[in-house]
């Protein structure tokens, strides 16, 4: 590789790292042309990207990257290196539970999600249960709307009830 092809990967992984709040360190090694294939199938039908990289020309990405602060995750930066981007926090680590259903790979060896760093492959499972923005947004509109369609509903239900209350009291003002 030259230094111009590895001066526009480093710049390439730098846009990458700068667009999402989502990064899987992972290690797929050892796996056959057939499940390399149909992990990137996975990884495509859940919108996670999937990218082998040298870890040298990463960490000089990651470094580049201001907002970000990387530093824990280069311990993890050692033999073969393949990062898993996605917009959800918790899409890579269900890729990873389901594929490993049929085989071993692939290894979580760190994770970077919205500043929070996860070491170790037995963070997977956590991983797969965080829940994703969208996914906290929908419980808190959840809980404020249970309330409000309990007072609508008994509303409806004593409708009638409550206009004769109210046109009761109203005569009885007059």
């Amino acid at each position: 590789m030259t230094r111009q092809e590895k001066a526009e990967m480093i710049e390439d992984l730098t846009q990458v790292l700068n667009g999402t709040e989502t990064i899987y360190l992972t290690d797929i090694s050892g796996l056959n042309a057939t499940d390399t294939t149909n992990l990137r199938k996975a990884c495509f039908k859940n919108n996670v990207q999937l990218r082998v990289v040298k870890n040298t020309l990463l960490k000089k990405a990651m470094e580049r990257v201001e907002q970000n602060e990387y530093d824990e995750l280069y311990d993890s930066l050692k033999g073969n290196t393949a990062i898993m981007v996605s917009d959800k926090g918790n899409a890579p680590a269900k890729v990873i539970q389901t594929f490993r259903k049929k085989s071993e790979k692939p290894i979580l060896k760190a994770a970077w999600i919205e500043t929070s760093i996860y070491v170790g492959d037995d963070k997977v499972e956590e991983l797969a249960r965080l829940k994703s923005k969208e996914e906290l947004v929908a419980d808190v509109i959840a809980l404020l709307q249970s309330p409000i369609k309990k007072v609508v509903s008994q509303l409806q239900s004593g409708g009638q009830t409550i206009s004769g209350l109210v046109k009761t009291l109203s005569e009885r003002s007059e």
